[in-house]
Protein backbone atom coordinates (compact mmCIF):
# COMPACT_ATOMS: atom_id res chain seq x y z
CA UNK A 1 0.00 0.00 0.00
CA UNK A 2 2.71 2.50 0.97
CA UNK A 3 4.61 1.66 -2.17
CA UNK A 4 1.58 2.36 -4.32
CA UNK A 5 0.90 5.69 -2.63
CA UNK A 6 4.55 6.63 -2.97
CA UNK A 7 4.60 5.87 -6.68
CA UNK A 8 1.50 7.92 -7.33
CA UNK A 9 2.80 10.69 -5.12
CA UNK A 10 5.46 11.57 -7.67
CA UNK A 11 2.65 12.35 -10.14
CA UNK A 12 0.95 14.96 -7.95
CA UNK A 13 -0.21 17.10 -10.84
CA UNK A 14 -1.98 14.33 -12.74
CA UNK A 15 -5.49 12.89 -12.64
CA UNK A 16 -5.48 9.44 -11.07
CA UNK A 17 -7.51 6.66 -9.54
CA UNK A 18 -5.72 5.41 -6.44
CA UNK A 19 -6.46 3.43 -3.31
CA UNK A 20 -5.76 4.94 0.07
CA UNK A 21 -7.39 5.54 3.39
CA UNK A 22 -8.44 8.95 4.65
CA UNK A 23 -6.87 9.45 8.09
CA UNK A 24 -8.32 12.11 10.35
CA UNK A 25 -6.13 14.97 11.49
CA UNK A 26 -6.12 14.18 15.20
CA UNK A 27 -8.06 10.95 15.59
CA UNK A 28 -8.63 7.88 13.40
CA UNK A 29 -11.71 7.63 11.25
CA UNK A 30 -13.80 4.66 12.44
CA UNK A 31 -13.23 1.46 10.48
CA UNK A 32 -16.87 1.43 9.43
CA UNK A 33 -16.20 4.57 7.40
CA UNK A 34 -12.79 3.82 5.91
CA UNK A 35 -12.38 0.07 5.33
CA UNK A 36 -8.93 -1.38 5.95
CA UNK A 37 -7.81 -3.15 2.77
CA UNK A 38 -4.93 -5.56 3.20
CA UNK A 39 -4.19 -5.92 -0.52
CA UNK A 40 -4.76 -3.40 -3.32
CA UNK A 41 -7.70 -4.01 -5.62
CA UNK A 42 -7.95 -2.95 -9.25
CA UNK A 43 -8.67 0.73 -9.71
CA UNK A 44 -10.71 2.15 -12.54
CA UNK A 45 -8.56 4.67 -14.36
CA UNK A 46 -10.04 8.14 -14.79
CA UNK A 47 -8.47 11.19 -16.36
CA UNK A 48 -10.06 14.48 -15.32
CA UNK A 49 -7.31 16.72 -16.69
CA UNK A 50 -9.15 17.46 -19.95
CA UNK A 51 -12.07 18.95 -18.03
CA UNK A 52 -9.74 21.33 -16.20
CA UNK A 53 -8.12 22.30 -19.52
CA UNK A 54 -11.41 22.78 -21.35
CA UNK A 55 -12.81 24.99 -18.60
CA UNK A 56 -9.43 26.75 -18.14
CA UNK A 57 -9.45 25.97 -14.42
CA UNK A 58 -6.63 25.54 -11.95
CA UNK A 59 -7.54 23.39 -8.99
CA UNK A 60 -8.29 19.89 -7.81
CA UNK A 61 -11.01 17.33 -7.38
CA UNK A 62 -11.25 14.24 -5.20
CA UNK A 63 -13.99 11.63 -5.66
CA UNK A 64 -14.22 8.75 -3.18
CA UNK A 65 -16.00 5.51 -4.09
CA UNK A 66 -17.21 4.16 -0.76
CA UNK A 67 -17.91 0.53 -1.70
CA UNK A 68 -14.65 0.04 -3.58
CA UNK A 69 -12.58 2.21 -1.23
CA UNK A 70 -11.15 4.02 -4.25
CA UNK A 71 -10.10 7.60 -4.72
CA UNK A 72 -10.17 9.29 -8.12
CA UNK A 73 -8.40 12.61 -8.09
CA UNK A 74 -6.77 15.42 -9.97
CA UNK A 75 -3.92 17.34 -8.28
CA UNK A 76 -3.38 15.19 -5.15
CA UNK A 77 -1.09 17.78 -3.53
CA UNK A 78 -3.88 20.35 -3.48
CA UNK A 79 -6.28 17.79 -2.05
CA UNK A 80 -4.26 17.78 1.18
CA UNK A 81 -3.81 21.56 1.26
CA UNK A 82 -5.89 23.48 3.86
CA UNK A 83 -8.20 26.32 2.81
CA UNK A 84 -10.88 28.43 4.45
CA UNK A 85 -14.14 26.48 4.15
CA UNK A 86 -16.24 29.56 3.27
CA UNK A 87 -19.90 28.64 2.77
CA UNK A 88 -19.28 24.90 2.86
CA UNK A 89 -19.18 25.51 6.63
CA UNK A 90 -22.93 26.14 6.45
CA UNK A 91 -23.34 22.37 6.59
CA UNK A 92 -21.65 22.26 9.97
CA UNK A 93 -23.25 25.49 11.18
CA UNK A 94 -26.68 24.01 10.40
CA UNK A 95 -25.92 20.91 12.47
CA UNK A 96 -24.79 22.93 15.48
CA UNK A 97 -27.68 25.40 15.28
CA UNK A 98 -30.27 22.63 15.23
CA UNK A 99 -28.52 20.56 17.89
CA UNK A 100 -28.23 23.49 20.31
CA UNK A 101 -31.76 24.71 19.62
CA UNK A 102 -30.72 28.26 18.69
CA UNK A 103 -33.19 27.81 15.85
CA UNK A 104 -36.26 25.66 16.36
CA UNK A 105 -36.13 23.75 13.08
CA UNK A 106 -35.31 24.05 9.40
CA UNK A 107 -38.53 25.97 8.70
CA UNK A 108 -38.22 28.59 11.45
CA UNK A 109 -37.97 32.08 9.96
CA UNK A 110 -35.27 34.64 10.66
CA UNK A 111 -36.36 38.16 9.83
CA UNK A 112 -34.25 40.07 7.32
CA UNK A 113 -32.62 43.13 8.89
CA UNK A 114 -33.35 45.35 5.90
CA UNK A 115 -29.73 45.68 4.82
CA UNK A 116 -29.30 45.25 1.06
CA UNK A 117 -26.61 42.71 0.30
CA UNK A 118 -24.83 41.47 -2.84
CA UNK A 119 -27.48 38.94 -3.81
CA UNK A 120 -31.16 39.94 -4.04
CA UNK A 121 -32.18 36.43 -2.93
CA UNK A 122 -30.61 37.20 0.46
CA UNK A 123 -32.69 40.31 1.01
CA UNK A 124 -35.77 38.73 2.54
CA UNK A 125 -36.92 36.67 5.47
CA UNK A 126 -35.42 33.18 5.28
CA UNK A 127 -35.58 29.79 6.93
CA UNK A 128 -32.71 27.32 7.01
CA UNK A 129 -33.84 25.52 3.89
CA UNK A 130 -34.02 28.64 1.76
CA UNK A 131 -30.93 30.19 3.38
CA UNK A 132 -28.84 27.13 2.53
CA UNK A 133 -30.15 27.06 -1.03
CA UNK A 134 -29.20 30.70 -1.68
CA UNK A 135 -26.16 30.52 0.65
CA UNK A 136 -27.24 33.58 2.65
CA UNK A 137 -24.28 34.65 4.77
CA UNK A 138 -26.25 36.92 7.11
CA UNK A 139 -28.58 34.08 8.14
CA UNK A 140 -25.69 31.87 9.25
CA UNK A 141 -23.92 34.76 10.94
CA UNK A 142 -27.01 35.21 13.11
CA UNK A 143 -26.95 31.50 13.96
CA UNK A 144 -23.25 31.60 14.83
CA UNK A 145 -23.73 34.57 17.17
CA UNK A 146 -26.60 32.76 18.87
CA UNK A 147 -24.48 29.62 19.27
CA UNK A 148 -21.64 31.66 20.77
CA UNK A 149 -17.91 31.12 20.92
CA UNK A 150 -17.67 28.45 23.63
CA UNK A 151 -20.35 26.19 22.21
CA UNK A 152 -19.09 26.59 18.64
CA UNK A 153 -15.54 25.69 19.67
CA UNK A 154 -16.86 22.70 21.58
CA UNK A 155 -18.70 21.31 18.55
CA UNK A 156 -15.90 22.06 16.08
CA UNK A 157 -13.48 20.20 18.35
CA UNK A 158 -15.88 17.34 19.13
CA UNK A 159 -16.53 16.76 15.44
CA UNK A 160 -12.82 17.08 14.56
CA UNK A 161 -13.68 19.61 11.85
CA UNK A 162 -10.63 20.76 9.87
CA UNK A 163 -7.92 22.33 12.03
CA UNK A 164 -10.55 22.97 14.76
CA UNK A 165 -9.42 26.61 15.08
CA UNK A 166 -12.14 29.26 15.14
CA UNK A 167 -9.99 32.11 16.47
CA UNK A 168 -11.21 34.66 19.00
CA UNK A 169 -14.73 35.29 20.25
CA UNK A 170 -14.81 38.51 18.22
CA UNK A 171 -14.62 36.41 15.04
CA UNK A 172 -17.59 34.18 15.90
CA UNK A 173 -19.62 35.32 12.87
CA UNK A 174 -16.84 35.23 10.26
CA UNK A 175 -14.14 32.71 11.21
CA UNK A 176 -15.14 30.41 8.32
CA UNK A 177 -15.00 33.33 5.86
CA UNK A 178 -11.79 35.17 6.75
CA UNK A 179 -10.61 33.74 10.05
CA UNK A 180 -8.34 30.91 11.17
CA UNK A 181 -10.44 27.85 10.33
CA UNK A 182 -8.94 25.67 7.60
CA UNK A 183 -9.95 22.37 6.01
CA UNK A 184 -8.46 20.30 3.20
CA UNK A 185 -10.46 18.70 0.38
CA UNK A 186 -9.54 15.32 1.89
CA UNK A 187 -10.92 16.44 5.27
CA UNK A 188 -14.11 17.62 3.56
CA UNK A 189 -14.53 14.04 2.33
CA UNK A 190 -13.94 12.69 5.85
CA UNK A 191 -16.55 15.02 7.29
CA UNK A 192 -19.12 14.11 4.63
CA UNK A 193 -18.50 10.40 5.20
CA UNK A 194 -19.15 10.82 8.90
CA UNK A 195 -22.33 12.77 8.15
CA UNK A 196 -23.54 10.09 5.75
CA UNK A 197 -22.87 7.36 8.34
CA UNK A 198 -24.48 9.36 11.19
CA UNK A 199 -21.10 9.23 12.90
CA UNK A 200 -20.89 12.86 14.00
CA UNK A 201 -21.63 14.03 17.58
CA UNK A 202 -25.14 15.20 16.69
CA UNK A 203 -28.50 13.51 17.03
CA UNK A 204 -29.64 11.35 14.13
CA UNK A 205 -32.73 13.54 13.71
CA UNK A 206 -30.58 16.64 13.28
CA UNK A 207 -28.28 14.93 10.79
CA UNK A 208 -31.29 13.66 8.84
CA UNK A 209 -32.67 17.19 8.51
CA UNK A 210 -29.36 18.60 7.30
CA UNK A 211 -28.88 15.78 4.81
CA UNK A 212 -32.37 16.48 3.50
CA UNK A 213 -31.81 20.21 2.99
CA UNK A 214 -28.53 19.48 1.18
CA UNK A 215 -30.34 17.80 -1.73
CA UNK A 216 -29.65 19.74 -4.92
CA UNK A 217 -30.78 17.14 -7.46
CA UNK A 218 -32.88 14.01 -7.24
CA UNK A 219 -33.70 11.65 -10.10
CA UNK A 220 -34.86 8.01 -10.26
CA UNK A 221 -31.19 7.06 -10.75
CA UNK A 222 -29.34 9.19 -8.20
CA UNK A 223 -29.50 11.84 -5.48
CA UNK A 224 -26.91 14.62 -5.10
CA UNK A 225 -26.41 16.42 -1.79
CA UNK A 226 -23.96 19.29 -2.01
CA UNK A 227 -22.86 22.75 -0.91
CA UNK A 228 -20.78 25.38 -2.64
CA UNK A 229 -18.37 27.88 -1.14
CA UNK A 230 -16.45 30.94 -2.37
CA UNK A 231 -13.47 32.18 -0.37
CA UNK A 232 -12.83 35.96 -0.58
CA UNK A 233 -15.85 36.59 -2.80
CA UNK A 234 -15.63 40.03 -4.38
CA UNK A 235 -12.18 40.75 -2.94
CA UNK A 236 -9.68 41.93 -5.55
CA UNK A 237 -6.86 41.92 -2.99
CA UNK A 238 -7.14 38.24 -2.05
CA UNK A 239 -6.94 34.90 -3.80
CA UNK A 240 -10.44 33.67 -4.49
CA UNK A 241 -11.11 29.97 -4.06
CA UNK A 242 -14.21 28.05 -5.07
CA UNK A 243 -15.52 24.93 -3.34
CA UNK A 244 -18.14 22.36 -4.26
CA UNK A 245 -18.48 19.45 -1.84
CA UNK A 246 -21.03 16.72 -1.36
CA UNK A 247 -21.95 13.21 -2.34
CA UNK A 248 -23.99 11.33 -4.89
CA UNK A 249 -26.02 8.27 -3.95
CA UNK A 250 -26.45 5.90 -6.86
CA UNK A 251 -27.92 2.45 -6.42
CA UNK A 252 -26.20 0.72 -3.51
CA UNK A 253 -23.12 2.95 -3.58
CA UNK A 254 -22.11 6.45 -2.53
CA UNK A 255 -19.50 8.70 -4.11
CA UNK A 256 -18.17 11.64 -2.09
CA UNK A 257 -16.61 14.60 -3.89
CA UNK A 258 -14.66 17.73 -3.03
CA UNK A 259 -13.83 20.24 -5.76
CA UNK A 260 -11.49 23.16 -5.04
CA UNK A 261 -10.52 25.69 -7.73
CA UNK A 262 -9.00 29.11 -8.24
CA UNK A 263 -11.50 31.77 -9.27
CA UNK A 264 -10.46 34.93 -11.09
CA UNK A 265 -11.82 38.27 -9.90
CA UNK A 266 -14.29 38.17 -12.78
CA UNK A 267 -14.54 34.39 -12.68
CA UNK A 268 -17.64 32.29 -13.17
CA UNK A 269 -18.80 30.71 -9.93
CA UNK A 270 -20.79 28.11 -11.86
CA UNK A 271 -17.53 26.54 -13.06
CA UNK A 272 -17.22 24.68 -9.75
CA UNK A 273 -20.42 22.80 -10.38
CA UNK A 274 -19.82 22.29 -14.09
CA UNK A 275 -16.36 20.84 -13.46
CA UNK A 276 -17.72 18.48 -10.82
CA UNK A 277 -20.51 17.27 -13.08
CA UNK A 278 -18.11 16.60 -15.94
CA UNK A 279 -15.89 14.52 -13.67
CA UNK A 280 -18.86 12.58 -12.32
CA UNK A 281 -19.97 11.92 -15.91
CA UNK A 282 -16.52 10.58 -16.69
CA UNK A 283 -17.18 7.97 -13.98
CA UNK A 284 -20.64 7.38 -15.52
CA UNK A 285 -22.37 8.55 -12.35
CA UNK A 286 -24.69 11.04 -14.09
Amino acid sequence: MNQIVSCFGCLAASSLAIILTLPARTQPVPESITPQIEQPVDAISADFSQHFQDLEIEGSILIYDLNRDLIYQHNPARNVTPFLPASTFKIFNSLVALETGVIANDLAILTWDGVDRAFPTWNRDLNMRTALQVSAVWFYQVLARRIGYDRMQHWVSSANYGNQTIGSSEAIDRFWLNGDLRITPQEQIQFLQRLYHNNLPFSEDVMAVVKDILIVEQTPDYTIRAKSGWVAFGRVDRMQIGWYVGYIEQGENVYFFATNIDIDVDGDGEARMELTRRCLKTLQLL
